[in-house]
């Protein structure tokens, strides 16, 4: 089955069986229920929902049937067309809107794509607000508005240009000093709506812009995941040009990966702690990542006296703790940035303009400003269980062996020990437990990793 329904929205693979796949009946009936609940939990008569999408082949199909279905419901439409998460994130509030919705599968290949819905802040829906709106979609509990009382269409096309006008007049992000440094950067828009916004912000920045794969038809020349096996064009072109760096992005431009100016990647993970490093460095503060994130960016934190917190996995979760800790800059290990001077979104636009400033600032490489953090490395593991075991009794079972460690169990288990740590967790769907360790060398992380999967495979008995 590929068609996932999650509190977060709804993703699939295009064509195929209805409640199999993603079809046109399933985009029709997932935004009947977000409409209907929109309507529920706003109680207001009318409403405004922002609609965006990336540059997937699925793309205008998908797009069509979610404008018309909200039209149908008597909901008025922003309809932004190409755009980015982010972007619609920022549109949301900015044109006072109920809800807004993005079509994107994110970092997921060409044959996927999704719904992902947003609340009236323009900030993803919390746990309880998805579950009504499965049930909803569940009994098909829809009731269509009569012709007079049909939505209607604006169509708005200069949102990419306002969400670079909101980045660039943060006070952090310094224009001059960047023009100064005279940067040359390759970017890698994976072929989606990255290819024509962050060029066009790097641009507007005066950095000199290598564009590859930038053209947003869809079609994305390597797997849309910025890692760094998907990445060996931009390391290669990046040193052919004498770059300063390279810039990728995943298809929907809310996570960022850097590549140094020697071809070697800065560290997915190293994102979020640079753009940390500047803003703590500019407004002392607190910052939150997920608790699967670098333990480098409460390093980080500690050194600018600021106060770490980890999150369960989940941006609507890093969300929730940023800001019950007032944190001033947060964000996921997976290249995510979210900086709520602009807005609480993983934005890849805004982790560019801080980050170049920083580097301009420092008037040091790529790599030097990357060896000047603290060195860690991950070891990302899992283990397949039959379903006869019980994986939530083995996760018991290793927080009673370490009960003497700093454990937390928000989010599975997750075990802080004084030079590295290990986080447990079950998945959601199948029989398996994710096993991912951090240490001060690959070595040293993987040794962990090894230890604990056999300690895991002693207490199933297999």
């Amino acid at each position: 089955m590929t068609l996932i329904k999650s509190i977060s929205g709804i993703r699939g693979t295009i064509g195929g069986k209805v409640g199999d796949n993603l079809t046109p009946v399933d985009a029709v009936k997932f935004a009947s229920a977000y409409g209907t609940w929109l309507k529920q939990y706003s109680g207001k008569e009318k409403l405004t929902v922002v609609v965006g999408r990336d540059a997937r082949i699925s793309g205008p199909m998908i797009h069509n049937l979610v404008v018309n279905t909200l039209i149908g419901l008597g909901i008025d439409v922003i309809d932004l067309g190409l755009s980015t998460t982010p972007t619609v994130e920022v549109a949301v509030p900015l044109e006072k809107a109920d809800g807004g919705i993005i079509l994107t599968a994110s970092h997921n290949p060409k044959q996927w794509n999704a719904l992902k819905l947003l609340n009236e802040k323009g900030e993803f829906l919390d746990g309880d607000d998805g579950a009504k709106i499965l049930e909803i979609a569940e009994a098909e509990a829809f009731h269509f508005s009569d012709v007079d009382d049909l939505g209607e269409i604006t169509i708005n096309d200069a949102y990419m240009d306002i969400h670079i006008d909101e980045v660039l007049n943060l006070p952090l992000v310094d224009i001059d000093a960047i023009k100064a440094a005279k940067f040359k950067v390759v970017v890698d828009g994976v072929n989606s709506s990255g290819g024509i916004i962050i060029p066009r912000l790097l641009k507007l920045m005066g950095v000199e812009v290598v564009e590859l794969y930038c053209e947003p038809n869809g079609h994305f020349p390597h797997n849309p995941e910025p890692l760094k096996e998907h990445l060996t064009d931009i390391s290669e072109l990046v040193v052919k040009e004498k770059a300063d760096l390279g810039i990728v992005v995943d298809p929907d431009v809310d996570r960022l990966a850097f590549v140094c100016e020697d071809g070697e990647m800065f560290g997915e993970e190293y994102t979020l702690v640079a753009c940390a490093d500047y803003v703590l460095s500019k407004t002392p503060g607190n910052t939150v990542s997920n608790m699967s994130s670098s333990r480098a960016l409460r390093d980080v934190t500690k050194a600018n006296n600021g106060n770490y917190e980890a999150s369960a996995v989940g941006e609507v979760n890093v969300v929730k703790l940023m800001k019950k800790n007032n944190a001033i800059i947060g964000g996921e290990g997976n290249g995510g940035i979210i900086y709520p001077e602009l807005h609480y979104g993983r934005d890849s636009l805004v982790g560019v303009a801080l980050f170049l400033t920083h580097l301009a600032n420092k008037k040091m490489t790529v790599s030097a400003l990357r060896a000047s953090y603290p060195e860690y490395y991950m070891s990302k593991n899992k283990i397949e269980l039959t379903p006869q075991i019980d994986v939530d009794a083995i996760l018991v079972a290793m927080t009673d062996k370490y009960k003497d460690q700093d454990i937390t169990t928000i989010d599975g288990v997750k075990i802080d020990f004084a030079e590295n740590w290990v986080h447990l967790r079950k998945s959601n769907t199948e029989p398996i437990i994710r096993i991912y360790t951090e240490a001060t060398t690959q070595e040293k992380a993987d040794v962990l990793a090894l230890r604990i999967i056999d300690e895991i495979k002693a207490i199933a008995g297999i």
